[in-house]
């Protein structure tokens, strides 16, 4: 066999290849069906993430608002911690061991510096030294500062390590983390009452 039959029989191969009509349908959704998966399973992932960190920010939203509601003061082992549990039931229907939750009680002095009067972790949350300046990698920020000076402000911290259900994508869970800041609606100081 010549070369030039061979070269003959494989362009006329490759024609009847490109005018064939048989099947394409098939083989479309074969190349397709991959990148439609791909696609289907990160939009899954990506809205599962979504939704916990909005269940996140309103868990920070939620304690912080019910303790700046207070008067005068709180019992840190009834009402702050029926109202860390309660805030659980938001994170539903995802499992709640690793949902870390932290108050502060935090006076501002007339330069705009902080004070920690008192803090509270919930379920691995650390809390923030007592007597010292409010720190952390995440510090109050300043517009919050400029108002509060001279008052008080409650911090109100929430963390969850979320790795989604398939992990395709994410095969590492991955930190959500939201604070929220707010005022004493009585515009007084709130102590913490740790007795039984």
């Amino acid at each position: 066999m010549s070369v030039r039959s061979v070269l003959r029989r494989l362009l006329h191969h490759g024609q009847r290849f490109t005018l064939a009509r048989e099947a394409v349908a098939a083989v479309e959704f074969a190349l397709v069906l991959p990148i439609m998966l791909v696609m289907y399973v990160g939009s899954v992932e990506l809205s599962q993430a979504f939704s916990v960190d909005q269940r996140v920010i309103t868990i920070a939203g939620t304690v912080g608002d019910l303790v700046a509601r207070t008067r005068d003061s709180i019992k840190q082992n009834s009402t702050l911690q029926d109202y860390f549990a309660a805030a659980q039931a938001i994170i539903a229907p995802y499992p709640t061991t690793d949902l870390a939750q932290v108050v502060s009680f935090v006076s501002v002095d007339a330069t705009g510096k902080t004070k920690v009067l008192w803090s509270v972790g919930y379920n691995g949350g650390s809390a923030q030294t007592a007597g010292q300046p409010y720190g952390g990698t995440h510090p109050i920020p300043q517009a919050m500062l400029d108002i509060s000076k001279g008052k008080w402000v409650v911090v109100s911290e929430a963390s969850y390590p979320f790795l989604p259900m398939l992990g395709m994508f994410f095969n590492r869970p991955f930190s959500l983390y939201h604070q929220n800041f707010y005022m004493p609606r009585y515009g007084a100081a709130i102590t913490l009452d740790t007795s039984g």
